[in-house]
């Protein structure tokens, strides 16, 4: 379970007509941060309604609400329901400022994140490059947000076994992250479970072990204990150990991570889904572990 990077933009401070609009996306964005997803949806119907009345469907306060609720989606599993509506603030973005703007640049990148997570990276790497460049171009390649988009594609080369590629691009969003924010950061910790995974593929335990600790005790102090997040790392760091024939330990960080999910995501979402089954492989006979 690896994880990229999806971007939400803040919203921008509202003329009178939207104020309420602008506070509700505020608020949302801040649900969404904190793994409160059912309350993030509420919020950003409410603003997306708000704007679509007050300022038209084509507004480009418009299209940041329905990037956020293709975020939100996407985090919900409702990957069907998220892709229609990046694509319509894409077009919405593409009428106003032209497709090569830097404005779409964060689209292009949840597009690519959108496709990892449904398991078709190949079909997520153009729009993933497309958003690089356009953000390299205009900001530079030491950028935080250049190098957010790195980590994006590093992530989809990852998930096509392209190891060699994908470390590289981790390692420079690595060192842009640790330079701009400092070593405890929520980006350095994702860069860090992304790490451990490549290693963990290539049968490099120890380092992957050593990198998913130092993930979860980043993703605790930043999201605390009962994230979404915090629980990909759990399975992850589970999963590794379960291999290892670990199993005591494996079963715990399961059991936890598992808690997690159906707790903030529900028991049908795909990751509680696949963490159940790797907890019950392990903790049945059949899992001969």
């Amino acid at each position: 379970m690896t994880h990229e990077i999806d971007e939400v933009p803040v919203p921008k401070p509202p003329g009178d007509e939207s104020a309420e609009a602008c506070r509700l996306h505020e608020q949302a964005l801040l649900c969404l941060d904190q793994g409160r997803y059912d309350e993030a949806e509420s919020l950003l119907l409410r603003a997306l309604a708000i704007s679509e009345e007050c300022l038209g469907p084509d507004h480009l306060d418009v299209a940041s609400i329905l990037n956020g609720l293709g975020v939100l989606h996407k985090y919900q599993g409702r990957y069907g329901e998220a892709e229609p509506l990046y694509r319509r603030a894409l077009d919405i973005l593409d009428a106003a400022l032209g497709h090569d703007h830097l404005e779409a640049a964060g689209l292009y990148h949840n597009l690519g994140g959108l496709e990892h997570a449904r398991g078709r990276a190949a079909e997520g790497e153009e729009p993933a490059r497309w958003g690089l460049k356009i953000r390299e171009r205009a900001l530079g390649s030491d950028h935080p947000d250049v190098a957010a988009d790195k980590a994006a594609l590093a992530a989809i080369l990852d998930a096509q076994g392209r190891f060699a590629e994908a470390e590289e691009l981790y390692r420079q969003a690595l060192a842009v992250f640790e330079r701009v924010y400092g070593p405890e950061h929520y980006e350095i910790a994702v860069n860090l479970n992304n790490l451990a995974a490549i290693h963990q593929a290539r049968g490099e335990s120890a380092e992957a072990e050593g990198l998913y600790l130092r993930t979860l005790d980043i993703k605790e102090k930043v999201l605390g204990p009962d994230h979404p997040d915090l629980a990909m790392t759990l399975h992850n760091l589970a999963t590794l150990l379960a291999g290892l024939g670990r199993s005591g330990e494996a079963t715990a960080l399961y059991r936890q991570a598992l808690d997690i999910f159906e707790r903030t995501l529900g028991p049908d979402h795909p990751h509680s889904l696949v963490c159940r089954e790797c907890y019950e492989q392990v903790v049945t006979p059949s899992g001969r572990s």
